[in-house]
């Protein structure tokens, strides 16, 4: 149970310095999960009875180069405070039914950390999240069907770095469909993309760049099939936890009105102003 207590330690250990793994400070990861269908749903309850969100934190600790930690949409702040945020290199977001309850502050405060620097690895049906829309500005929509059908992923960039270790190909007994069209901006970068049985492709692994953040969304992960356990799938989400790690100091976003007098090179008012010196312009 997540109690008050409970919440204010996990905040005080975002503090805490990163752990370090040969000498490097460990990548810090935030797997955030909305922790719905796993209690409401018995099939999903059967695949993941401690949760998607666990299953997935295991699977990043197995390289042993991530500190992991988990939180959910029932936590205050949906898990996500300013302290969780702030010592969090990289959050991946699943989410399905619960989109809407999802708190525009806490979308506006993850928003801030990825223009600053941090990753965010988005998953499956979390392309029809607030945050997952409004970074890609688009509507995110696509075509779908639930038929347990398999899927083909084919590697599209053998050198990007979410692509190493893995072959040509994988493949997924079973899965729910993702078909194009996928209404997204044209991806900076496509890594994946899926076949699936009943003909459909999709462009099933994209990622992109906004401010200081780097942006991988992955297509795979139903929740009533056991995919998070697929030792492939493993290997992506490992692979784009490295890749979408800030590079570089965090980007302060700011607005700051510059002076006359600490121009670089010595300038004279010439002309009118509509803001006085040191006021802040119009956002």
């Amino acid at each position: 149970m997540f109690t008050a207590k409970s919440a204010t330690v996990f905040a005080l250990a975002a503090f805490a310095p990163a752990a370090k793994q040969n000498g490097m400070p460990k990548t810090r990861v935030t797997v955030w999960g909305e922790n719905v269908h796993e209690y409401k749903n018995a099939i999903v309850a059967k695949i993941y009875p401690n949760g998607m969100h666990n299953v997935i934190a295991d699977g990043l600790r197995e390289s042993g180069d991530f500190d992991v930690r988990t939180a959910t949409l029932q936590e205050p702040e949906h898990g996500l405070t300013e302290a969780v945020l702030d010592a969090t290199d990289v959050l991946t977001w699943w989410g399905h039914c619960a989109h809407k309850e999802v708190a525009d502050k806490i979308v506006d405060r993850v928003q801030k950390r990825v223009l600053e620097g941090m990753g965010l690895i988005v998953l499956h049906s979390g392309h029809y999240s607030k945050i997952f829309k409004r970074l890609m500005g688009t509507t995110c929509s696509l075509t779908w069907r639930e038929a347990g059908e398999k899927e083909r992923l084919w590697v599209c960039n053998p050198g990007h770095p979410i692509a190493q270790g893995i072959d040509p190909y994988f493949e997924i007994p079973n899965v729910e469909m993702y078909g194009e069209p996928f209404a997204i901006p044209t991806p900076d970068e496509q890594i994946f993309i899926s076949w699936f049985e009943g003909g459909e492709v999709f462009r099933s692994g994209c990622t992109w760049k906004r401010g200081n953040g780097k942006i991988f969304y992955f297509r795979p992960g139903h929740e009533t099939y056991p995919i998070y356990y697929h030792e492939t799938v493993k290997l992506v989400l490992k692979n784009a936890c490295r890749w979408a790690a800030p590079e570089g100091s965090r980007w302060i976003d700011s607005c700051p009105n510059i002076p006359v007098e600490k121009a670089p090179e010595q300038i004279v008012q010439k002309g009118p102003a509509l803001h006085k010196p040191g006021e802040e312009g119009f956002k």
